[in-house]
């Protein structure tokens, strides 16, 4: 499952980010703002128009992305209790 399947406020956690090419910038960069294995992550928000940006929780920092940057972080999604 990636990020930008993740359903309004479901907990996730991240298992990687996906390199498209090789030195991919954007997939570099998301893993500077706090996307790698085992992060606590979860969707916030939804933009009105079709759903872009994404406002995204990663720890406690939130960021917003394109559903293309988000669709590039594999999550595992948190069993309900």
């Amino acid at each position: 499952m990636t990020l930008s399947d993740l359903p309004l406020h479901a907990p996730a956690q991240v298992e990687a980010v996906q390199d498209l090419h090789a030195n991919d910038a954007i997939a570099r960069r998301l893993r500077e703002l706090g996307f790698v294995g085992g992060e606590d992550v979860r969707v916030v928000a939804r933009g009105p128009v079709g759903g872009e940006p994404l406002l995204v929780q990663v720890g406690f920092t939130r960021f917003a992305l394109r559903r293309s940057e988000a669709a590039r972080v594999r999550i595992t999604k948190e069993a309900s209790a």
